[in-house]
């Protein structure tokens, strides 16, 4: 995939199949507009161009973007659109000024101007340009203008549902990584690098890799012990992780550890993935450490039977 930090650094290429969008998650909905586009560019002869934009708008735009948490980060964000089979991926920067061009101006003055689409596939919610109103219906309007043809994706639904970041985010939020994860179409996960913890874990057996909280954008599933896949290097290894305050031991700051199944590694300094299979249970108090090596021992098989 060959990535382009400006549109205006975009090499021309035969009839290219274009998609516009934020695409934060790379879940099912997004990865049906990618099929099409794959599908269109094979039948046509034309390459597949994704155009983004960075940072998210919302973080340029609006004053609570604080509280705006994503999926993923924008490197993993990169690493799914490769891994799908996109062609070519423009990355816009977005500034106040650009969100100045009305999205006839964006359509004409960046798309047509330095991409040439010779096809628009659109999901269905889709909205660009200033005050987010360019849509499906702009894109109809100008396509006889600029000699482009235009499809629109209709949403998938998965248990009754459609398929949307939001959606995605909230499921999240309330720690259901399960039915999160059906709609991604992958495992929800955290990169991080390995890092020192109080070592509470290795005196009652249960050691834990503890991660280093990754960039402050990135979407944290909600406190909890979880049944999780730990990838580290080549390896896909089984654990259980837990996501809180550890109101046992400290009270202390937000954690994000793992306790991986069999292992005994040093791997402190190395970055590593949990993918978050099942959520087991909320955090709790427990008496004393005796209770919580009790409980942790019923945990570990609730994980094992869920991976």
């Amino acid at each position: 995939m060959k990535i382009y930090q400006c549109i205006q650094d975009f090499e021309a290429v035969a009839r290219p199949i274009v998609t516009i969008g934020t695409f934060d998650g790379v879940h099912l909905g997004h990865q049906a507009i990618f099929s099409k586009m794959k599908k269109e560019a094979e039948k046509t002869g034309g390459e597949t161009v994704v155009i983004t934009f960075s940072p998210h708008p919302r973080l340029v735009l609006y004053k609570d973007s604080v509280n705006l948490k994503f999926i993923n980060t924008r490197e993993k964000k990169i690493e799914r659109l490769e891994k799908v089979g996109i062609d070519h991926l423009i990355i816009i920067p977005f500034t106040k000024e650009f969100a100045r061009n009305s999205s006839e101006q964006f359509i004409a003055d960046y798309v047509v101007k330095y991409v040439h689409p010779a096809k628009v596939i659109i999901g269905y919610d889709h909205h660009f340009g200033k005050n987010r109103e360019g849509s499906i219906r702009l894109l109809e309007g100008l396509k006889k203008q600029f000699g482009y043809e235009v499809e629109e994706v209709r949403p998938l639904y998965v248990n009754g549902a459609p398929v949307s970041s939001t959606r995605i985010r909230n499921l999240l939020h309330d720690g259901n990584v399960k039915e999160a994860n059906r709609m991604l179409g992958y495992e929800y996960a955290i990169t991080g690098k390995v890092v020192r913890g109080q070592r509470i874990g290795h005196k009652i057996g249960y050691p834990t890799a503890n991660l280093e909280i990754p960039n402050e954008y990135k979407l944290i599933t909600a406190n909890g012990v979880y049944a999780c896949r730990v990838l580290l290097e080549n390896r896909i290894l089984k654990g259980m992780g837990n996501i809180g305050v550890r109101p046992t031991i400290d009270h202390g700051d937000l954690t994000i550890e793992v306790n991986i199944f069999d292992f005994d590694e040093d791997i402190y300094g190395e970055n590593i993935t949990i993918q978050f299979v099942d959520r087991l249970r909320d955090e709790k108090k427990f008496k004393g450490l005796e209770e919580l090596k009790v409980q942790l021992a019923k945990d570990k098989i609730d994980s094992i039977a869920r991976l």
